[in-house]
């Protein structure tokens, strides 16, 4: 069995391809990025939540390998992509001889990050989850005609900042957004992400964590 790295994943053809090819699709169907940048700041985001809230180096390893995979399976189809990218995770990395146990939790976190199915049901699945609700930035926008935009496309690209903080000895983890509701609402915001901060917030619990959510200074909930 191989000690598989992030840097292993990252630089793997077959898997930067599918990522890849799976935000074309994506695109072609009117959605925001999930290509390779939005696949390496959840990955780090993952690894950096892992060590500041005591995890080892190994376990951050995982979830960052978990983030930089989870949405692979758009590849196939927007639906079920958390299993069906798990499924092909599962395939991958058991050829790249990564051992069972560590594949089992890399899977369980990618089959667990959506919303409408998904669980935190280990320290990677909470991190993921956590790392990838929380990328919300103008940058994700790919649709060039501003006159077009979906509500998706106007609070991602009305959304100026986005930090995620993690604050160990207060067990604490803190979105931090600065939003230029002239572009979009606070109330658009939450009418398609108030189902991502309640999955945050459960993730976070499971950290044995707080979530807090700030906008534009002030906290909000």
């Amino acid at each position: 069995m191989a000690l598989i790295t992030l840097d292993d994943v990252r630089n793997n053809e077959t898997i930067r391809t599918y990522i890849q090819m799976a935000n074309q699709m994506l695109y072609a169907m009117g959605y925001t990025e999930h290509g390779l940048r939005h696949a390496g700041l959840v990955a780090n985001n993952a690894r950096r939540l892992c060590l500041k809230l005591g995890y080892s180096e190994r376990q951050a390893e995982l979830a960052a390998i978990a983030g930089f995979m989870h949405d692979i399976g758009n590849v196939i189809n927007r639906d079920h992509h958390a299993q069906t990218g798990a499924l092909i995770a599962f395939q991958l990395l058991t050829q790249m001889e990564m051992p069972p146990d560590e594949v089992a939790i890399i899977i369980s976190a990618i089959g667990n990050h959506e919303e409408t199915t998904g669980f935190p049901v280990n320290y990677a699945a909470s991190t993921v989850i956590l790392a990838d609700k929380s990328d919300v930035h103008f940058s994700r926008v790919q649709n060039p005609h501003h006159g077009e935009f979906d509500i998706h496309d106007r609070v991602n690209f009305a959304t100026q900042r986005s930090r995620l903080r993690v604050m160990p000895k207060e067990r604490l983890i803190e979105l931090n957004l600065e939003i230029d509701t002239s572009v979009a609402s606070l109330m658009e915001y939450f009418e398609i992400f108030l189902d991502r901060m309640v999955m945050c917030r459960r993730a976070a619990e499971a950290l044995e964590c707080q979530f807090h959510l700030m906008i534009n200074g002030a906290p909000i909930g």
